[in-house]
């Protein structure tokens, strides 16, 4: 009996020594790839081509005057020039060109005075090329002041031909 209790032991030993070998070594796992990471693209700079905003800011909106004259500077040439290309590039646009004096003079002075002004905005732009049929011209006289303080500042911002987009910008 002793020896099978020696034997007994013997093989537990044995299958002991077994199960205390060193596993086999396990290759690493491969890191994963970075995956990219989304970066959504810059905003654009500026106003929307084609858009109202776009025109304001890129050709000028207005054109202005001296007091009771209706002749273009060289500086409102200039604006009415960058509005004519703006309008050749966008040929589907119409706009209202609107004449606007300070609040001096009688209104039908004043009406009189921004119809000279107004047309004389559209003669220059169809000089440029641009279609007639797509300019459209108002009067407001006094009606209408940007400014309303009582000073030659003032009246200077008020002495103006004013282009608005009618239809045909982009939104």
């Amino acid at each position: 009996m002793k020896r099978l209790s020696i034997l007994a032991a013997l093989a537990l030993s044995a299958t002991l020594a077994a199960c205390a070998s060193q596993p086999e070594p396990v290759a690493p796992m491969p890191e994963p790839e970075p995956q990219p990471v989304y970066e959504p693209a810059p905003e654009p700079a500026g106003p929307t081509p084609g858009s109202v905003e776009d025109f304001e800011v890129n050709a000028g909106d207005r054109v202005f005057f001296a007091l009771d004259q209706s002749t273009l500077s060289s500086e409102a040439r200039a604006t009415l020039r960058r509005q004519a290309a703006w309008l050749s590039s966008y040929p589907g646009a119409r706009i209202l060109v609107a004449g606007n004096c300070d609040e001096r003079g009688t209104r039908e002075y004043n009406l009189a005075l921004g119809a000279r002004r107004a047309n004389a905005a559209r003669d220059f732009l169809v000089s440029q090329g641009v279609d007639p049929s797509r300019i459209s011209t108002v009067s407001y006289g006094k009606e209408r002041p940007v400014c309303r303080q009582s000073n030659e500042s003032c009246w200077a911002t008020n002495r103006n031909a004013m282009t608005m987009i009618q239809s045909g910008a982009v939104s």
